[in-house]
């Protein structure tokens, strides 16, 4: 049976770093810099059995560079959000505050997501 609406999505959706299809939401780590990370790890586990120590502190380090990037990513949104509704005019539409609070609520939900 012929579905409109789905006919009618783009068939290149984003993907995940892991190749799935995205939620709708751009991940919060870019893909390159996620696939990165992924190699990183994936070396660590392959060279596990012949240098463990080595493997460990290459595990390490790509879980330091997610979480940098991570915070990094928060950093400068949080920093876009205080920025639209922070300095503005004490008349500033409701509509507008509104708006930056649901940006707020949605980051923070991905972030319960994890």
């Amino acid at each position: 049976m012929y579905d409109q609406t789905r006919a009618q999505q783009p068939a290149d959706q984003p993907r995940d770093v892991m190749g799935h299809r995205a939620s709708g939401q751009a991940p919060l780590i870019p893909s390159d810099e996620g696939t990165k990370i992924v190699r990183r790890l994936g070396r660590a586990v392959n060279t596990f059995a012949d240098a463990p120590r080595e493997s460990l502190e290459e595990a390490e380090g790509a879980f330091d560079d997610a979480t940098a990037q991570l915070m990094d990513v928060l950093a400068e949104q949080r920093r876009t959000l205080r920025e639209g509704w922070q300095d503005q005019d004490p008349e500033t539409r409701v509509a507008e505050l509104h708006r930056a609070l649901r940006q707020y609520r949605e980051i923070t939900q991905r972030l319960l997501r994890l």
